[in-house]
């Protein structure tokens, strides 16, 4: 046992020299991100008729369409749809899409759209939950992406965590909810402070 102990410890610190030596990688911000479509003219009439995205550009790169699409005038696209998705692939690589809307309003005002999206049959899987850190709508888009809409809420709670949330009720009770939720779990604590503790732990990481 005190081998083993003394091992693991030397490999320890070991891994620590290394990593306070390496260097450090450059700043990065998330920007877009590409996927195969079956249906393009079906995925873009989606993705701007109830999502809101503006075709920024269109074309051909070889034998495949691509679709640029963006909500944000500094970014030329936010999303890139690709023909060439095949008809039989049986699992989805994508696990989600997440878009961060303004608050509780406008989370409403999609799931509304969405539900006459469901009824329609072009959505599908149509579920508003909480994380406690945030609130969120998931519903499957006309291909069976798995889509996320959401926005943070002023606490944080240890994740994952899920919990349906009732859009029947009036704004007020679900953040209500929503914070007895966060409340409940573990490390609760107001979002600043989380924003914080991740702030200073990724600058030790940036500065070693």
């Amino acid at each position: 046992m005190t081998n083993t102990t003394t091992t693991v410890t030397t490999a320890a610190k070991a891994a620590k020299a290394i990593t306070a030596t390496a260097p450090r990688a450059p700043a990065v911000a998330f920007s877009h991100i590409g996927f195969f479509v079956r249906d393009i003219a079906r995925m873009e009439d989606f993705y701007t008729r109830v999502i809101g995205f503006t075709i920024t550009d269109r074309g051909d790169l070889g034998t495949v369409q691509l679709v640029f699409l963006s909500r944000d005038p500094e970014e030329h696209h936010q999303v890139v749809l690709a023909s060439g998705r095949p008809d039989d692939l049986r699992f989805n690589l994508i696990n989600q899409i997440s878009f961060r809307v303004e608050g509780i309003a406008a989370l409403r005002r999609f799931n509304d759209m969405l539900l006459e999206e469901e009824c329609g049959g072009r959505v599908s899987e149509l579920r508003p939950v909480t994380h406690g850190n945030a609130i969120s709508i998931y519903f499957r888009d006309p291909e069976g992406n798995r889509i996320e809409l959401f926005f943070d809420t002023p606490w944080y709670c240890e994740q994952p965590v899920r919990e349906a949330v009732d859009f029947t009720h009036s704004d007020e009770e679900i953040m209500r909810h929503c914070e007895d939720v966060a409340r409940s779990l573990p490390r609760f604590m107001p979002r600043a402070q989380w924003v914080a503790e991740m702030k200073a732990r990724m600058a030790g990481r940036t500065h070693g």
